[in-house]
C-alpha cells in the first residue's frame, strides 16, 4: 500500500463544493465556547456536504485565527451565519420546515443508530455548550432529541466528537435512501 498525496484524492475545490449539491442538513451551534471546537465543526461539515451552519449565542464567528487551526479554510467553503439567539434561530429553520433533531440526553431520544432520515425532508441538527448542553428552551423546541450511545464511565463526548459521529451516521443514512 502507498499513501495517496493530495492531488490524488479528488476533492473539489471552493468553487466546485459551492456549486455541488448539499445535504438537506444544516448544523446549528448552541453556545459553543470552544474556537478548537468551531473550526472542527466547520471541517466536518465540509466533509460530508452539509448546507450550512448557524452559529449562535456565544459561539464565536470567522475570521478568527483559532477557529482558522481546525477548519483548515472550511470557513471559505461551508456556508454560515450568525445569530444572537438560537431560538430565534431554530424558530427560523422550523418555519422553513426543517426537522429540528437536538443531539442531547433526554427522557425518550431516540438512539442514534435508530434515528431514521426521511426521503425529502430537511433536517437542523443542534449540538450544545461544552458542559451545559443544549439549552432546555431549545430542546423544548425540538421534534426528535437523539443520543450516541456510551459504554464507559463518561457521560458526553466533546461537541467536536459528537458532531463528527452524528453527521456521519446521518450522511450514511441519507446515501443509503437515495
Amino acid at each position: 500500500m502507498r499513501k495517496l498525496r493530495n492531488i490524488e484524492l479528488n476533492r473539489k475545490n471552493i468553487s466546485e463544493f459551492k456549486g455541488a449539491e448539499k445535504l438537506p442538513f444544516v448544523v446549528v451551534l448552541d453556545n459553543i465556547r470552544s474556537l478548537n471546537n468551531i473550526g472542527s465543526v466547520f471541517r466536518t461539515s465540509d466533509a460530508f456536504l452539509i448546507d450550512h451552519i448557524y452559529l449562535c449565542g456565544i459561539t464565536a464567528c470567522p475570521p478568527h485565527k483559532e477557529i482558522h487551526k481546525t477548519a483548515l479554510g472550511a470557513t471559505n467553503s461551508v456556508d454560515w451565519s450568525h445569530s444572537g439567539s438560537t431560538k430565534e434561530t431554530i424558530e427560523k429553520l422550523k418555519q422553513n420546515n426543517y426537522h429540528i433533531v437536538s443531539i442531547e440526553q433526554v427522557e425518550k431520544s431516540i438512539s442514534l443508530p435508530d434515528f431514521k432520515i426521511e426521503p425529502n425532508k430537511k433536517y437542523a441538527f443542534v449540538f450544545g455548550h461544552e458542559v451545559k448542553g443544549v439549552q432546555q428552551e431549545i430542546v423544548d423546541l425540538s421534534d426528535t432529541c437523539v443520543e450516541i450511545p456510551q459504554y464507559g464511565t463518561k457521560h458526553s463526548l466533546n461537541i467536536s466528537v459528537s458532531a463528527g459521529v452524528v453527521l456521519w451516521e446521518m450522511f450514511q443514512k441519507f446515501e443509503r435512501i437515495n
